[in-house]
């Protein structure tokens, strides 16, 4: 019985350590296809805005208020490159786009200012 219980607690520790980062099964989508076809990135963008239907890859993009708040600190390095070049991109060549996304997922601007300063430093 008292294998069992060291099991479980185990068990218990994995999935909450496993939950400190989000999934990486989306890692390996080719971030620049993505921005170079405004239909792929018009169908992303419509879902983060409750806009449009999501795929299974638009939903986890949904964590963008967490990764924001956070400065991504769940993120891969993977991740945090892809972040911060699909941010580039938006404020570049989509920036109403970009501000309709901050004004749903940050309307006072505190996490975008985060975000700016710290990857100054980058």
């Amino acid at each position: 019985m008292k294998h069992l219980t060291m099991v479980a607690i185990f068990a218990m520790v994995v999935v909450l350590a496993s939950a400190q980062k989000y999934t990486d099964k989306f890692d390996n989508i080719d971030v620049d296809r993505v921005l170079s076809n405004d239909r792929i990135l018009n169908n992303y963008l419509k879902c983060l805005l409750d806009k449009g239907p999501c795929t299974q890859e638009g939903r986890e993009l949904k964590t963008l208020p967490d990764a924001l708040k956070t400065n991504c600190e769940k993120c891969s390095e993977k991740q945090r490159t892809s972040s911060r070049k699909v941010i580039a991109h938006l404020e570049e060549r989509k920036p109403q786009e970009w501000k309709k996304l901050l004004d749903k997922y940050d309307p006072e601007g505190i996490y975008k200012s985060k975000f700016e300063k710290i990857n100054k430093r980058s």
